[in-house]
């Protein structure tokens, strides 16, 4: 299809196939009137301006079905060229890309259900030896030679690679100075006043002119701008520009009935195909590099067999109340720190998510979903389920079932929410270190009003609201009440000075700590709340994260 870049992305139209067959069965993309800026900030830091740079400029051709090279020397702007006609390049701003079309192609009727593909590549012979760069040019023109439309950037070809194009595109200053037959290229050069040496490389020869290596006597005192100018000129005056300009002309009267397209991607297959297979994936990277798994059990398995050994069978006095009140608040802040691991969740496939989205292979959705179930089952789940049936027992805690199932959600859920948390900040994130410190700063302070380090009724008020953002507060205060109630430290017969307690409710009591069922059950509350808008907060960044060069 044809969409004007400025309004509509033709990721659509490249990725389902709707691109005319030529006679040869193959796609025909046309591109028009192509304008690509970007800004650039200059000057020193006090004194910084804007300024708008031309990357590309007017740009108008049609590539076939063949082997289609994009020539030119380093910065002339092929790769953003190729960038633009293969839908990588953000079109939602119209100061920054201005009426580019690419793809517009109709299909007979007969032959819409078979599937057309457009293979772009950008320099594909860069870091070849001359003779495995020539057999991958070959491959490739076997494969133009069945119809297929095959685009690519390259640098400085070898003649025996030259040879194999059927269409040239040469680009100095992102500006065309040729487009159109590769077999031509030297008649229309020889036609401008440059003619090739014998035995000289084409592809170099081109350079040479473009570099302005390569001048003709009246040009001996011309500045190399003044040589680009001319060269643009020339082409733009030529009959090849025109007759380029009457085929596009031609294009753009086809598609005069055909409705505007929207800025979205569509998709061939439904969101359960495609969670079905990212899951699939996922699951499996996870069995392929199972040390991550492994080792997070390990640590949590140690710092179990540690805490229950610090804590070990913790006694029904006063002594057992500062125990407990130390070990529930250990293993609550352990589960926060341990989310940290999942900074990385996002950031270390950040370019594979981007290049896969953008081709249209899955929703954000799909890949959010299937990253946040595998973390959590297999980082946080299990981990949780291993740290509490170790540290429950051997610390000694309260003696009952229902109590044991409280303690173990509690701990879950507490690390789900601090992976959310940790998510929410590293979704857009690029450096694991800089998630890291913001997370590691996060919980130092939500740490200080958890209830232990200070008693919360006793901070000031213009304080105290904090309290409600702490994860471990939530956490420790679950496992407070879900411990404690019931609990006696002391003979309820004997007078004790003011201030200790000889029941758990008491303690609660001095604490400010409901102890009701539903003071315990307002806690799980809280945290899957929390949960929830973490991770809203972590999908919508991942949503709208720059997903365009």
């Amino acid at each position: 299809m044809d969409p004007d870049l400025g309004t509509t992305v033709p990721m659509d139209d490249l990725g389902n196939g709707n691109l005319k067959r030529s006679s040869s069965h193959g796609a025909t993309i046309s591109f028009h009137n192509i304008h690509y800026k970007v800004k650039e900030r200059r000057g020193p830091l006090c004194k910084r301006t804007t300024v708008t740079k031309d990357i590309l400029l007017d740009l108008n051709g049609v590539m076939k079905p063949g082997l289609n090279a994009i020539l030119g020397a380093t910065g002339s702007g092929k790769s953003s060229f190729l960038d633009v006609l293969a839908a990588r390049k953000d079109p939602s701003e119209p100061a920054f890309l201005r009426r580019a079309t690419s793809a517009h192609v109709h299909q007979p009727a007969g032959e819409r259900p078979n599937m057309n593909i457009v293979l772009f590549l950008d320099e594909p012979t860069t870091g070849l030896d001359a003779s495995t760069a020539n057999s991958v040019l070959l491959l490739l023109k076997r494969m133009a030679a069945n119809g297929r439309t095959i685009i690519l950037s390259i640098h400085q070809p070898r003649y025996s690679i030259y040879r194999l194009f059927d269409s040239l595109t040469l680009l100095v200053g992102g500006q065309q100075v040729y487009h159109g037959p590769a077999q031509s290229t030297l008649q229309y050069f020889s036609a401008i006043g440059y003619t090739c040496e014998p035995h000289n490389n084409p592809a170099d020869f081109f350079l040479d002119v473009i570099n302005g290596d390569s001048i003709t006597f009246s040009e001996v005192n011309s500045s190399r701008q003044a040589i680009e100018r001319r060269l643009v000129e020339e082409y733009r005056s030529c009959t090849l520009y025109r007759e380029t300009q009457q085929e596009l002309q031609l294009i753009v009267q086809g598609k005069g009935s055909v409705p505007q397209r929207q800025s979205f991607i569509t998709y061939n297959t439904s969101f359960c195909h495609q969670f079905s297979w990212v899951l699939h994936r996922t699951f499996r990277n996870l069995m392929l590099n199972p040390q991550t798994s492994f080792a997070q059990i390990a640590v949590t398995l140690f710092l179990a067999l540690i805490v229950g050994a610090i804590f070990f069978g913790v006694g029904a006095d006063q002594s057992g109340i500062q125990n407990r009140m130390g070990a529930l608040f250990f293993i609550t802040t352990n589960q926060c720190f341990s989310a940290l691991s999942s900074a990385e969740l996002f950031i270390t496939e950040r370019k594979l998510f981007i290049h896969e989205y953008i081709s249209g292979y899955y929703r954000v959705s799909v890949y959010f979903l299937c990253k946040i179930l595998s973390d959590i089952l297999t980082l946080r789940t299990v981990p949780a389920i291993v740290f509490s049936l170790v540290a429950y027992f051997m610390i000694g805690f309260k003696a009952a079932p229902d109590s044991f199932f409280v303690f173990m959600l509690t701990v879950a859920l507490v690390a789900y929410t601090a992976t959310a948390m940790t998510m929410a900040i590293s979704a857009d994130q690029t450096v694991v270190a800089i998630a890291n410190i913001f997370m590691t700063i996060s919980f130092v302070f939500m740490m200080i009003f958890s209830g232990l380090l200070v008693n919360l009724p006793s901070i000031a008020g213009w304080l105290s609201w904090l309290k409600y953002f702490s994860i471990p507060r939530y956490g420790l205060t679950a496992l407070l009440i879900n411990e404690f109630n019931g609990l006696t430290f002391c003979d309820v017969n004997v007078t004790l000075p003011s201030g200790i307690s000889c029941t758990g409710e008491q303690f609660l009591q001095n604490q400010g700590i409901n102890s009701s069922t539903w003071g315990l059950w307002q806690n799980h509350m809280a945290l899957m709340i929390m949960t929830l808008i973490f991770l809203t907060i972590a999908y919508l960044k991942l949503r709208f994260i720059k997903k365009f060069t």
